[in-house]
């Protein structure tokens, strides 16, 4: 048991990180692995591999996610500024090297091969440049003459550049909003934002008429939905509330991404609407809990990190959901910490990770005989000051 007068790196962690997303994020892991062993099975049947393949697999990518999400939240603002620097330099890197000599699944390049894992490394650029776009935007606000925001704006421009030629426009709006949504937080004019913003309707009817899968997708959408679509639109219908029971659904035979980009109908189907439900309020409890923590005094930086990793989190969630309802045209986002996929794993548990470090609160841990803001008590003044009674007051010392 850890108590207040632990000074470990673990105790102080434990006493100022907040327990109740850290249980949040666990329990998602865990439903996202029910799920995948769920629906894993039909999909490995369909492409002729053993039945727990998926399962297997999804269990190895968890390790590695619980690890990086624990590790992360340990650390402070000031490493995780420069981690994140660090890291987003490779993983633009990496972005170019899938765009040249990448893999092409489904039309894309946006994965490349790492010792016989695929790895998707626009999936890390996006809490990554949440983080160093914050940075920039907090010099720019707090220190002098720091074109802070000319230089998000143009780290933002690059990631979009590569983005477009993979080409991947789902993560593009994911960070062009993010960007925007700083932006906003930052004290930049809303005019301004809202016309920046208002672009990226221009950029979908661009992608619309230069890119055949989106042109497909969104006709599919208007013309009724696509196959999957349809499939799990029927998942919702025969789970009803409660559903037919863990492994006795149907419909997940017949989807080729169950196990992926239709985890949510899996869950429709089998635990009913009232577990969807359920999903649901708890990205819900996060994001809103999230915010409320990063309401707090821990400084600008926090504040816009935190919330734009939400933001991310929440609308990555919402996306993926009303997809599998024919809400919205197709857009195969997973689920944060439930699809399966190592890069989507991994990449959600360091977006929880950094969404724990950034709200944890420490201006209002202190020790045993330490006064909340780290000021000493009386009774901890060193003993020289003491017997000498000197004072501060005008400058002057004055004996007592």
């Amino acid at each position: 048991m850890l108590d207040r007068t632990d000074r470990s790196l673990v105790g102080i962690w434990w006493w100022t990180v907040d327990r109740w997303l850290l249980a949040s994020a666990l329990l998602l892991m865990v439903v996202g692995m029910l799920l995948v062993m769920a629906a894993g099975p039909a999909v490995a049947t369909l492409i002729n591999l053993p039945s727990q393949h998926f399962g297997l697999r999804q269990g190895i990518f968890l390790l590695p996610a619980v690890g990086v999400m624990l590790t992360v939240s340990l650390l402070e603002p000031r490493p995780i500024r420069a981690l994140a620097l660090v890291g987003l330099t490779g993983i633009i890197g990496l972005m170019i090297l899938a765009v040249v000599a990448g893999s092409e699944i489904k039309g894309a390049t946006r994965w490349i091969n790492i010792a016989g894992f695929n790895l998707q490394p626009s999936e890390f650029a996006k809490p990554l440049f949440a983080v160093v776009s914050a940075w920039l935007l907090t010099l720019w606000r707090e220190g002098q003459d720091f074109p802070g925001w000319i230089y998000s704006s143009a780290l933002m421009a690059i990631i979009v550049a590569i983005l477009v030629l993979q080409p991947d426009i789902g993560m593009t709006l994911m960070i062009v909003l993010t960007w925007g949504f700083q932006m906003f937080l930052a004290g930049m004019p809303l005019l301004l934002v809202i016309g920046v913003v208002a672009l990226a309707p221009a950029g979908l009817v661009a992608a619309y008429f230069s890119l055949d899968h989106v042109q497909k997708r969104i006709d599919q959408f208007f013309e009724g939905g696509a196959w999957q679509v349809e499939k799990a639109k029927d998942s919702f219908a025969n789970g009803g509330l409660f559903g037919v029971g863990p492994g006795d659904g149907t419909v997940k035979l017949h989807l080729p991404d169950a196990h992926s980009d239709f985890i949510f109908a899996v869950a429709a189907e089998e635990y009913g609407a009232l577990a969807c439900l359920t999903l649901l309020a708890l990205y819900g409890f996060i994001v809103l809990r999230g915010f409320a923590r990063a309401m707090s005094d821990e400084g600008l930086f926090c504040l816009i990190a935190s919330s734009s990793l939400l933001v991310q989190f929440g609308v990555q969630a919402s996306i993926h959901m009303a997809s599998s309802v024919n809400l919205i045209p197709t857009k195969g986002m997973t689920l944060p910490l439930i699809s399966y996929g190592g890069s989507s794993l991994v990449a959600s548990g360091l977006t929880m990770g950094l969404i724990l470090a950034l709200t944890r609160r420490r201006a209002s841990y202190h020790f045993p005989g330490q006064r909340a803001g780290g000021q000493k008590s009386i009774d901890q003044k060193p003993a020289d000051e003491t017997q000498a009674g000197i004072h501060s007051g005008s400058g002057q010392e004055v004996l007592s």
